[in-house]
């Protein structure tokens, strides 16, 4: 596999911007020089790699991760993380302001995390801020020293560090700030006084759990935010998207010029509510998995390309904090921490649902590669088979199967609602410009910011 300088990489499925074709990609210094007609590169002084009918796809872009360190990192870290990232065919990783300790809420903050992270990272990694009450100064400075974009809450965000923007006056007072320094802001959109009212029954049922999460939370939340982005001229990115209920105020938003992206992850697209078992609190997370039906209108959002991405929402804790009963736990979906282990598995999880329903592999690039890109400015570098980029490469078999053992995975607690399910799709190899990713060898990975 290429380490050196220069290097040919051929397959007959080259997932390319334009779609899929054969061809060899000639890489050298860490970018892509070349994509030319497949057997048309000698080899001469560069090592060739033929992959044959397993095909190359780009790194992909994962802008919604908690890696959760310094202050949790019995939950994740830098290093389990980008590892699972490149194991799955994630090369670059944007870091949420959450739930480390301290959150990524000032320049002090976030230079504590960049000293954290340096030399334990396997992949490319950048960082969100996070606005929250209180913090408006602080957004410009951060803004300044290289962060993505701003992360806030509209609920609880479960963890006390990082408070909610609990009134109309907070949201307004964090958009207009981000609209005057030309910052994105990304919003976990559920409304607290619908969930305030919604029926809250402890214990092991999901479907209990589900009715306390109604998609009126998030159909009331997205549509205050969409307001106040009107009123602001914030640009705005609505994240981890669950209910279909929201698809029509978006689509009227962006009729009515409002700046307003979306995404969804994984779990919404692969999983539902009618498939979770009681007690089973792997599968809990905020907003919540949600029935067939609404799966179905997902998919036909997706495919119709209203979201910009699919990312994971890697947000894992310890086992005692799932409250697993084969753990010992009580199984109870009201008081287990909500969150989805996934980072590794995204690609075949995707792929496996994707593939069953018509879709490509240029689908799921576009999804998981490109469209992050985009969203975070890295369109040029990152995301893409094409010259100029930056040689992130996977390696991926279409027709592999994986049955998931989540005590093999790379994650750092073996907690996962993917554990013993088969998926279609293996990742066989990864590159970071253009060197082979050895999650048991040295980390090349580098820190990355806003362009």
């Amino acid at each position: 596999m290429p380490i050196g300088d220069t290097a040919v990489i051929r397959s007959r499925r080259v997932v390319l911007p334009d779609g899929e074709r054969p061809a060899d990609v000639l890489l050298r210094a860490g970018k892509i020089e070349q994509v030319a007609p497949h057997g048309t590169l000698l080899a001469g002084d560069r090592q060739l790699t033929d992959l044959g009918d397993t095909a190359l796809l780009p790194g992909l872009v994962d802008t919604h991760v908690h890696v959760n360190e310094p202050g949790r990192t019995d939950w994740e870290g830098f290093a389990s993380a980008t590892r699972a990232a490149a194991a799955g065919g994630v090369t670059t990783v944007v870091d949420m302001p959450l739930n480390s300790i301290p959150p990524t809420t000032t320049v002090e903050g976030l230079a504590a995390k960049r000293k954290t992270a340096d030399g334990q990272t396997w992949v490319d990694l950048g960082f969100w801020g996070g606005a929250v009450p209180g913090n408006t100064a602080d957004l410009e400075p951060l803004h300044r020293a290289g962060v993505f974009g701003f992360k806030s809450f509209l609920a609880p965000s479960g963890v006390d560090e990082f408070p909610h923007l609990a009134t109309p006056a907070d949201l307004e007072a964090a958009l207009a700030e981000q609209a005057r320094i030309g910052a994105l802001a990304i919003i976990h959109a559920e409304d607290p006084a619908v969930l305030a009212a919604a029926p809250q029954v402890p214990g092991t049922h999901y479907r209990d759990f589900l009715a306390s999460r109604p998609d009126g939370a998030e159909a009331a939340a997205v549509a205050a935010l969409l307001a106040a982005a009107r009123r602001t001229g914030a640009r705005v990115h609505v994240l981890h998207v669950s209910s279909a209920a929201v698809l029509p105020l978006l689509r009227q938003a962006r009729a009515d010029g409002v700046d307003v992206t979306a995404e969804t992850c994984p779990h919404y697209l692969t999983l539902a509510a009618e498939e979770v078992p009681d007690g089973d609190t792997a599968f809990k997370c905020c907003p919540p998995i949600r029935d067939e039906s609404n799966r179905d209108l997902l998919w036909q959002a997706l495919a119709d390309g209203e979201f910009t991405a699919v990312v994971s929402d890697h947000s894992p804790s310890t086992p005692d904090l799932k409250l697993l009963t084969r753990h010992g736990g009580s199984g109870d979906f009201a008081a287990a921490w909500g969150g989805i282990a996934s980072l590794q598995l995204g690609l075949p999880a995707v792929w496996t649902e994707a593939r069953r329903r018509g879709h490509t592999l240029a689908d799921v690039v576009r999804w998981m590669a490109a469209g992050p890109a985009a969203l975070v400015g890295l369109t040029g570098t990152k995301g893409a088979i094409a010259p100029g980029y930056d040689a992130d490469l996977v390696a991926f078999d279409p027709d592999g199967e994986l049955t998931v053992r989540a005590e093999r995975l790379h994650h750092k607690n073996p907690v996962t609602p993917y554990a013993g399910r088969t998926l279609t799709g293996l990742v066989r190899h990864t590159w970071l410009r253009g060197r082979t990713v050895d999650p048991d060898g040295a980390p090349h990975g580098r820190q990355i910011t806003r362009p």
